[in-house]
């Protein structure tokens, strides 16, 4: 299990590249790979151009999720100015393909973060709750993948869940807060 960056460490480690890039380089040591994370299908309701934003609470009513995590390379070294594309299904388990709700995309801050509000998706046709996403940094490949919810009971017959892919999930009074971490390569 990654370690949770607080903002307590971060400000212990003064902000500083050497202190960040040391927290987030613990916090990934299992997740780096020379592969990177593993890519999945793009899917067949992506939209360009999605908007500029991090909170798609206002798109529809549902379980609220506050997905977090970083954007680091394969040495763990975090990827700021990383381009996080997220969209997902509301939570009746229907894509908006008119405008984008539920869709946008964000830029990762200066230690590699991202964060989104938005709500738990429902489920599309044979498929699992997931959560698509395009992320590419300056240098790296565009990397396509979904993101899963561990003990899912539709993760069993979904032909394209993968383990790695799930990610950390946890709950509280104002909704869930999943947790993952994109290592993009070259």
């Amino acid at each position: 299990m990654p370690l949770a960056l607080s903002r307590r460490r971060l400000l212990i480690a003064g902000g500083s590249a050497v202190g960040v890039g040391l927290l987030v380089r613990a916090a990934h040591a299992q997740a780096c790979a020379p592969g990177g994370t593993p890519p999945q299908t793009e899917g067949p309701y992506y939209t360009p151009g999605t908007p500029l934003r991090s909170d798609f609470t206002g798109d529809g009513p549902g379980v609220p999720l506050l997905l977090e995590g970083f954007v680091t390379d394969a040495a763990c070294l975090p990827l700021g100015d990383a381009v996080v594309d997220i969209w997902h299904a509301n939570a009746d388990g229907i894509y908006d393909n008119d405008g984008y709700r539920f869709r946008g995309y964000q830029r990762t801050d200066a230690a590699g973060r991202y964060w989104l509000r938005t709500i738990v998706p429902g489920l599309y046709g044979r498929r699992t709750r997931h959560i698509h996403v395009k992320a590419q940094a300056a240098g790296t490949a565009v990397l396509t993948t979904q993101l899963y919810f561990p003990d899912e009971p539709a993760n069993a017959s979904d032909r394209l869940f993968d383990p790695a892919l799930a990610m950390a999930i946890g709950g509280g009074a104002d909704g869930l807060t999943g947790r993952f971490d994109f290592v993009l390569s070259a």
